[in-house]
């Protein structure tokens, strides 16, 4: 299945695009938020990576693993967020001329 090899791509790519941009921020509240959308692309990865590796191997092996990662990655998924809604909301908060 391919469509699987797109999304983990593009949701690594996504992750390391977030990962720079906290870099490049000076200030800790985009850090934060940036922080938020890095670890949601970080938990797609790990759910598409699961999916993928069971509907190739079809083991039991790659069963345990697959749930393994997909309990990871939904955990980070929820987080990230949770994470990213909140300093969005609070970065609205303190600066209500930008939006």
């Amino acid at each position: 299945m391919i469509i699987f090899t797109i999304l983990i791509i593009f949701s690594v790519v996504f992750y390391v695009y977030y990962k720079v941009a906290i870099l490049k921020s000076k200030d800790i509240l985009e850090q934060k938020y940036f922080n938020g959308k890095a670890r949601l692309c970080l938990g797609a990865f790990l759910l598409f990576f699961a999916i993928n590796q069971y509907v190739f191997y079809k083991t039991q092996l790659s069963l345990f693993i697959g749930i393994i990662f997909i309990a990871l990655g939904t955990l980070h998924i929820v987080r990230g967020y949770k994470e990213s809604k909140h300093y969005r909301n609070e970065f609205r908060r303190l600066n209500p001329s930008s939006k």
